[in-house]
């Protein structure tokens, strides 16, 4: 069983027990559940695919927070020749760390 859920600017392929990282949440606290509504595709586990137009009806998928994570430091440099000018800056992209519970529809 899976579904594919629209996630704000993306969509996530989602099953049951998965964890992942999204794009960071803002004001979501560890524990609690976020509701994915906006479900594109639904695939049960009797084999029926049910395809939305644009979401599946009565479909959601229940995730619970586990915390913020941050990426990896990536390093961003910027030379320009025979100027004598550089810069190096770091940054690290912070994203939301969730566990899918279960899909509902």
């Amino acid at each position: 069983m899976y579904a594919i859920v629209r996630d704000r600017s993306r969509c996530l392929t989602l099953t049951p027990g998965e964890e992942l990282w999204i794009d960071r949440m803002p004001a979501v606290e560890p524990g609690s559940e976020l509701v994915f509504d906006a479900v594109q595709l639904l695939k049960k586990e009797d084999g029926t695919v049910e395809v939305g137009t644009p979401h599946v009806e009565g479909a959601s998928v229940v995730a619970e927070v586990i915390g913020e994570v941050l990426d990896k430091k990536i390093r961003v440099a910027t030379f320009r020749r025979r100027k004598s000018s550089r810069s190096s800056v770091g940054h690290r992209q912070p994203y939301t760390h969730i566990r899918v519970k279960e899909i509902r529809g």
